[in-house]
């Protein structure tokens, strides 16, 4: 014989989920300021921190940057080839493969590894 039972969770346990809920409500937002126009960067910092070197989104030639970048910004129609080498070569630093990371259209990213070069993609 099968005796159905209501489960239900114990006083203790309602409390740790709502505090847990309340915690979770009261954490900041991520401490980007995100653009509000058409535009795209590299940041020399984390989180668009730093030296802003800004992309010509008509060019898509391969271009090096003037110092290494941690992050970037996409706010355009376009997409952006990021390299973490110089003149646009595939792979991780000094590891020839095909990584490079593809920074999208209405998108920003930190980067893993300094990204040295990119490439607009139309």
């Amino acid at each position: 014989m099968f005796t159905r039972r209501k489960k239900s969770l114990a006083g203790g346990a309602v409390a740790a989920a709502a505090a847990l809920l309340v915690g979770a409500a009261a954490q900041p937002a991520a401490a980007v300021d995100l653009p509000k126009e058409p535009v795209a960067y590299f940041s020399s910092g984390y989180d668009l921190t730093g030296r802003k070197i800004p992309v010509d989104i008509n060019d898509t030639g391969c271009k090096t940057l003037p110092e290494p970048a941690l992050s970037a910004v996409n706010f355009t129609t376009s997409d952006i080839k990021v390299y973490y080498n110089h003149d646009c070569r595939t792979g991780l630093p000094d590891k020839p493969n095909d990584w490079y990371y593809a920074l999208g259209s209405l998108h920003w990213a930190n980067f893993s590894f300094p990204a040295l070069s990119y490439r607009v993609v139309r």
